[in-house]
């Protein structure tokens, strides 16, 4: 475990189990979700080296060889890459790598978490070392819905677009208007900041320059906003992901 204590935050880093921030307090509020029986639902984890699902965990080089992803988790497809059930090593406070397996073997992943006055910074930053495999990042952090106390969150969020959503759940190679809540999208070109906001208590603004972002609204218990370099399955719609993504968490009073 890593920990980072400040005068009003303090965050706890679950290394063994995934990289994941499996608590965030500010104010003595705790905004993360704990566990909840399923890895994918709670805390804020990093997602490398894909964000999201794969179709069928299938997954191409460059060089043309067909891959197969694990898809344990949720099945038929692999989803949010090999950070979220990895052990990570600890290289410096806040600071966390992951040497990936195969078929990304050689290739690693390197998370910050810095505490800011205001402020939590987390970043992700991809290593090829030689592997010709896709990749794209992403950041997966659950807000709680309810804290113990004020109003429940809300989701402040506008985009110009985002991609139409199969039956299976999958984005589709196809751009359409924003549609209303509930959302399990992918979105991009986005309007402002997007925040969740605890009405009366509390707010965080999340500041990224990453061109993808995934909302999910459909949890009683908490919601997500994600920044990414790319949407899931972004490797069969023909969409690049960066190597480096970085946000930053802002917090303020309701």
């Amino acid at each position: 475990m890593q920990f980072i204590d400040d005068a009003e935050f303090q965050v706890a880093i679950d290394l063994d189990g995934g990289g994941k921030i499996t608590s965030i307090k500010w104010r003595e509020l705790e905004f993360t979700i704990p566990f909840r029986g399923n890895v994918l639902t709670s805390g804020w984890y990093p997602m490398a080296p894909w964000a999201g699902r794969v179709r069928d965990g299938l997954i191409t080089s460059a060089s043309g060889v067909e891959h197969q992803l694990p898809t344990n988790i949720d099945p038929p497809h692999a989803i949010h890459g090999f950070g979220i059930t990895s052990s990570w090593q600890e290289i410096g406070p806040g600071r966390s790598l992951l040497h990936l397996p195969k078929p990304y073997q050689g290739a690693t992943v390197e998370q910050t978490i810095e505490v800011l006055d205001d402020a939590i910074r987390w970043s992700l930053e991809y290593d090829d070392n030689g592997c010709d495999l896709p990749f794209w990042l992403g950041m997966h952090p659950w807000f709680a819905r309810d804290l113990d106390r004020g109003g429940q969150a809300e989701v402040e969020f506008n985009a110009e677009k985002m991609l139409k959503r199969g039956s299976d759940g999958l984005p589709m190679n196809e751009m359409v208007a924003m549609a209303p809540e509930p959302w399990d999208d992918a979105f991009t070109e986005i309007r402002g900041t997007p925040a969740v906001v605890w009405e009366g208590l509390a707010r965080i603004d999340i500041e990224s320059d990453a061109p993808w972002w995934v909302v999910y609204t459909e949890d009683p218990d908490g919601v997500c906003i994600e920044p990414q370099t790319a949407p899931p399955d972004a490797a069969n719609l023909g969409i690049s992901g960066e190597n480096y993504i970085e946000a930053l968490f802002v917090f303020s009073e309701g």
